[in-house]
């Protein structure tokens, strides 16, 4: 037998040439990016349309009235008819990224409301250091930074709420979810310098995480989601109880649902203690929302008195704005069907929970009440109840369903939102 022969003999029928295990494994991770494409973009397409859809009617709106012009910088004025995406919050947003924090408790003196100066310490800072990372990168500015955070955030919270729905009822409920969330009273800020869109794209997908039982992801989203704003409390809370069901049932075993019990608060509680220690309060945060922007917990009862008050005609009331009041009238009215749509499905214990802390805190602060809108657009999953109603419509019925309100978002979701009201 010669060498060749040999040595032939020895080596495996199948053998694959050098580099055939990276080729297969890029195969496989170009089938799973189009199968994702497949999956999401119908959803982020249809997102896609009626978001640019309100935001063209919405500078249309600006530049026909002109009020922009005559406001202060900040405070839904501005150069350009785009400059009103970057106020009221946004400016601050924009402050921080530019120059950090300072949290200091001023004195206030002379305002029957305020007992504090205005501090940048109320806002947490998670997306502020995303605007930060963005300019460095992008050269963008503050304002172009914060409308790109938010806009590819918006995305990946539709596409969040998009998969939880899906879950629920399908592919179609999936996308007409998606597309409610862009249209939902209060949705104008999602393509704004907030952090609306931020909140939301970490909330969904954590819970979309306990839905699938990917303890540790929900846990470590939660405790971002708590670096992003207060009212976090609401989604630490739906993850934590839904993760102590799972060991209480041992369903997942321990270590998972415990480790995501043990991370979720921390993101909050750190950064409340560090304005805390900064100010040399341990209370400064919550007394700088009282002191400073009337923030407090009052159980309900303002929103009730003004509730009555809007319905009744008295437009005394602190922070009267009567178009976006009645909005969020119009809104309270729809909340009790929405909510009973989305009971009806029986969703998981962590939409539940999420939903109705969400609501609860929305509902029971004093606040400007023409806010409402926008503090319960995190509550998701009031989109999804209604997406399972009407997901047997046929398409073009829903194309006409759609087309009205698409176009309408740019006045209630937008132009009444920023310039009609304070955001």
């Amino acid at each position: 037998m010669s060498t060749a022969s040999s040595t032939s003999s020895t080596e495996p029928a199948s053998a694959e040439p050098p580099g055939a295990d990276d080729r297969s494994a890029a195969t496989e991770r170009r089938g799973r990016f189009a199968a994702a494409v497949d999956r999401f973009a119908p959803a982020l397409g249809a997102y896609a349309v009626v978001k640019a859809t309100g935001l063209t009617v919405f500078m249309l709106l600006l530049s026909h009235t002109g009020d922009f012009l005559k406001k202060e910088i900040g405070r839904g004025g501005g150069a350009r008819p785009w400059d009103v995406l970057g106020t009221w919050d946004g400016i601050w947003y924009q402050r921080i990224a530019e120059n950090g924090y300072d949290p200091q408790l001023i004195p206030l003196h002379g305002y029957p409301l305020a007992t504090y100066y205005e501090n940048s310490a109320a806002f947490f800072p998670l997306y502020p250091w995303l605007m930060r990372l963005v300019g460095a990168v992008t050269g963008l500015g503050p304002y172009g930074s914060g409308i790109a955070v938010s806009v590819i955030a918006s995305f990946v919270a539709a596409a969040g709420i998009f998969a939880v729905a899906e879950r629920l009822g399908g592919f179609r409920a999936g996308v007409i979810a998606a597309v409610i969330w862009g249209l939902f009273p209060g949705s104008g800020v999602e393509w704004a310098v907030y952090s609306d869109s931020l909140f939301v794209a970490i909330s969904a997908w954590a819970c979309y995480c306990v839905m699938t039982r990917r303890w540790v992801a929900a846990g470590v989203l939660a405790l971002a989601a708590g670096l992003n704003r207060p009212t976090a409390a609401a989604l630490i809370a739906a993850v934590s109880i839904a993760a102590l069901v799972a060991l209480v049932r041992r369903t997942d075993g321990i270590a998972r649902p415990l480790t995501a019990m043990l991370i979720t608060p921390w993101g909050l509680l750190w950064y409340v203690a560090w304005v805390g220690y900064r100010m040399g309060d341990w209370g400064g945060y919550f007394k700088l929302q009282r002191g400073a922007w009337n923030r407090y917990f009052d159980w309900g009862a303002s929103t009730s008195r003004t509730f009555l008050d809007v319905i009744t005609g008295h437009w005394d009331f602190w922070q009267s704005n009567p178009v976006p009041d009645l909005i969020a009238v119009a809104l309270l009215i729809a909340l009790p069907g929405l909510l009973v749509l989305l009971l009806r499905a029986r969703p998981p214990l962590v939409l539940v929970v999420f939903t109705l802390l969400t609501v609860f805190t929305a509902l029971s602060s004093n606040q400007i009440f023409g806010n409402i809108s926008r503090y319960l657009l995190p509550a998701f999953p009031l989109c999804i109840g209604l997406a399972l109603a009407l997901r047997r419509l046929r398409l073009p019925t829903l194309a006409g369903l759609f087309a009205v309100p698409a176009v309408a978002a740019g006045w209630y979701a937008g132009y009444a939102l920023f310039e009609l009201g304070i955001p």
